[in-house]
């Protein structure tokens, strides 16, 4: 499928989510010599029923896993646990390689995952089944105030990235639900990191130092760079190793995850705390 099938699919695969209340506060902090603003993607700029991407957390992925396969013609046969079985594989593979946060291709596995079934499919089958599976085990939708708060953000100059796990599909949900690429609401291109695109994912520093490094070459400090996400382990935690501000995203009960037993995080404190996206170029004002 082209990028613009898979598009539709996201379309037609989704339907409206609304946040979930927390009972953290927000805490605004004035930042006005922020020149960059990073962000995670999946509980942060997007509702994500699993909280995070959600091929690996599934609870009961059977019936999505068949769904999946019928949707792209193939057999229904299998069940999940063949998806998670070559997840762990590749992770261990990847982790006696070295590797501490392994992230895997979720194309190549799925391509194992139907060698197993005595089945094979192109590579845009695959693709396709992938997705067909994700937005089932994960229904996805933007968060409110996403697109608003980026052309703020734009407006007043900031540079804007990712830094976030992710797949091959994720970068399609902005056009899917905002019409708009990221490249055209004003992310560069070059500051875009993706856990799938390294091969190691959250909470190593590894993303995060890719875009240190990235953002030094155009003459911006790590000081001068907030980092948003939900999660104070695999984004609080290594961005603030890096050196970058820090907000950590308390607007849905169903991504916040502020690991309090994580020895990691109770040594770390966010710069900013946010409710919503809105309240985040609030800080930013110069």
């Amino acid at each position: 499928m082209t990028d613009q099938e898979l598009i539709e699919r996201i379309r037609a695969l989704s339907h409206p989510l609304e946040p979930r209340p927390t009972a953290v506060a927000a805490r605004l902090v004035p930042l006005p010599d922020v020149r960059a603003v990073l962000f995670d993607i999946y509980g942060t700029l997007f509702i994500s029923a699993a909280g995070d991407i959600g091929t690996g957390l599934a609870v009961d992925g059977d019936s999505a896993f068949r769904a999946a396969l019928e949707a792209v013609g193939l057999p229904p046969g299998g069940g999940a646990e063949l998806l998670t079985r070559a997840i762990e594989a590749e992770h261990a593979r990847k982790r006696a390689a070295g590797i501490d946060h392994p992230e895997v291709d979720i194309v190549a596995i799925w391509r194992a995952v139907l060698e197993r079934l005595g089945l094979s499919a192109p590579e845009t089958t695959l693709r396709r089944l992938a997705l067909e599976y994700e937005l089932r085990v994960n229904p996805v939708w933007p968060m409110p105030g996403l697109a608003e708060t980026i052309d703020a953000l734009r407006r007043r100059g900031l540079r804007l990235g990712v830094v976030s796990n992710a797949q091959f599909f994720t970068p399609l949900l902005f056009p899917a639900f905002l019409g708009r690429s990221l490249e055209e609401l004003g992310f560069a291109p070059g500051l875009c990191f993706y856990s799938w695109r390294v091969g190691i994912a959250k909470p190593s520093r590894r993303l995060y130092d890719l875009a240190a490094a990235e953002l030094a070459r155009q003459g911006i400090e790590p000081r001068q760079v907030l980092y948003v996400g939900n999660d104070r382990r695999n984004d609080i935690w290594p961005a603030d190793r890096v050196g970058f501000r820090t907000g950590l995203f308390a607007g849905d009960a169903r991504s916040l995850r502020l690991r309090e037993d994580d020895p990691r995080c109770r040594a770390v404190q966010p710069t900013c705390v946010f409710k919503t996206l809105p309240q985040i170029p609030e800080c930013c004002a110069r």
